[in-house]
């Protein structure tokens, strides 16, 4: 694997969870395609598309207040495979509802792909449950 491809993914997992962290809605859902695919533990169905989970996301704001106070990234590992990169991770994230803030501990791949532009794009990502540490 080399150096480069390792350093163009880690830029592109990098600028997702910082606009995930900091709220930038349209830069977060931009890192995704179109039709990327989610599972999180905490949805019953796998969602098919951004549009998709970027309305799941709008319904959570509207019906209980969500939103991102903070989020932090440890224990990333990338693995490359041709025109695709999996990055995992773990996740302690910060948020708010109407019934008061938490912290969520969790696990999370992303697969990215190599884009027509050269760049990475997420096209999965998998959000599982972990105990703190």
């Amino acid at each position: 694997m080399s150096t480069t491809t390792v350093q163009e993914v880690r830029t592109a997992a990098d600028a997702l969870v910082a606009a995930f962290a900091e709220s930038r809605l349209d830069d977060y859902f931009g890192a995704f395609a179109p039709d990327a695919t989610f599972i999180f533990h905490t949805t019953p169905q796998r969602l098919s598309s951004t549009a998709e989970y970027r309305a799941l996301w709008q319904q959570w704001v509207e019906q209980d207040g969500f939103r991102i106070l903070g989020c932090t990234s440890s224990a990333q590992l990338i693995q490359h495979f041709g025109d695709t990169a999996v990055f995992s991770h773990e996740v302690e994230t910060r948020v708010a509802t109407n019934a008061g803030q938490e912290t969520v501990h969790e696990r999370e791949t992303i697969v990215f792909t190599r884009a027509d532009d050269g760049g990475w794009v997420a096209v999965h990502e998998h959000l599982s449950a972990r105990t703190a540490a």
